[in-house]
C-alpha cells in the first residue's frame, strides 16, 4: 500500500498521523510540504480528492492568514490557492493520500479510515489512547 503524507514535522497532529501510519505497518512517503510544496496542479488535485474547498484547507492559526486578508469571503478559490502556493504554511496538515482515499487528517484519528487495522492501542504524544479499529 502506497501512502503519502504531506507532513510538517513541527506539528503534533502531523507527527501523530505519521506514527499511526507506521503503527499500522506502513512506511509512507513523507513529503515535508514546507520544504517541498506541491505544484499548483497537485495542490488543486489534493484539495479535490479530499473533498475540500481551498478555503477549507486554509490554516489560520500560526499563519499570515489575517494579515493577507484571506478571511474575506470575496477571495476566489484561485486566489486562495495562489496564497497557499506562495506561503505553504497556509496549508492545513497533514494531508494523507492512500489507495483508500485522500483526507485532511484532523483530528489525527481520521487517518485510521485510510489504513489497515491497527492491532494494538496507539498512544498519541499527549497521552490519549487510540484503540485498534
Amino acid at each position: 500500500m502506497t501512502v503519502i503524507i504531506w507532513h510538517n514535522p513541527a506539528c503534533g497532529t502531523s507527527r501523530n498521523v505519521l506514527a499511526m501510519i507506521q503503527a499500522a505497518g506502513v512506511e509512507p512517503v513523507v513529503v515535508d510540504y514546507l520544504k517541498h510544496p506541491p505544484s499548483r496542479q497537485k495542490l488543486v488535485a489534493l484539495i479535490a480528492a479530499a473533498g475540500l474547498t481551498p478555503r477549507e484547507l486554509l490554516r489560520e492559526k500560526g499563519t499570515p492568514f489575517a494579515a493577507l486578508g484571506l478571511g474575506d469571503p470575496a477571495m476566489t478559490d484561485d486566489a486562495l490557492v495562489d496564497a497557499m502556493l506562495a506561503q505553504p504554511i497556509l496549508n492545513n496538515r497533514p494531508l494523507v493520500e492512500t489507495p483508500r482515499g485522500t483526507r485532511l487528517c484532523r483530528p489525527s484519528e481520521a487517518v485510521l479510515d485510510l489504513l489497515p487495522t491497527l492491532t494494538a492501542d496507539f498512544v498519541k504524544e499527549d497521552g490519549d489512547v487510540v484503540p485498534p479499529r
